[in-house]
């Protein structure tokens, strides 16, 4: 059986690299973005596995193992802020974070403007039927 060269790892490995690097620069979703850059960490992950392999020592596994585990932390941390900034507004637009910025630094305009939100029509309420019970005087049973 004839072993895989190394050359074979490492384009695997800047391909992914690569594809994260261009989805990263070219979305406005939060998550595409950070998926984009979990797609460039696994990438590195890979040349390192392959480079462990090919030297014959487990330095580069270790490694890995560290990039794993950040990944993994920033995964957690990132979906929280995600859930967070989409509650306050409603997108994961990028570009609705503009006010983020360092003070002193202009804001990038979008070429391709967002698309207008569609208007929410308001939920049926039901009238209330019968009349209202009186209020009850709260009693003390000490």
């Amino acid at each position: 059986m004839n072993p895989i060269p190394l050359h074979h790892y490492l384009v695997v490995g800047a391909i992914l690299f690569a594809l994260g690097v261009i989805g990263f620069l070219a979305r406005r979703n939060l998550i595409v973005m950070f998926l984009s850059a979990e797609m460039m960490l696994q990438g590195v992950a890979v040349n390192l596995v392959a480079f462990a392999r090919y030297r014959g020592n487990l330095q580069g596994q270790a490694f890995t193992l560290f990039i794993i585990t950040v990944a993994a932390c920033e995964a957690a941390i990132a979906l929280a802020l995600i859930v967070m900034l989409y509650r306050q507004r409603g997108s994961l637009d990028v570009s609705l974070w503009q006010e983020l910025r360092e003070p002193g630094q202009e804001a990038t305009v979008d070429e391709e403007p967002l698309p207008p939100s569609p208007h929410e029509e308001p939920m049926p309420t039901l009238t209330p039927s019968g009349l209202e019970p009186p209020a009850r005087e709260e009693t003390s049973h000490a």
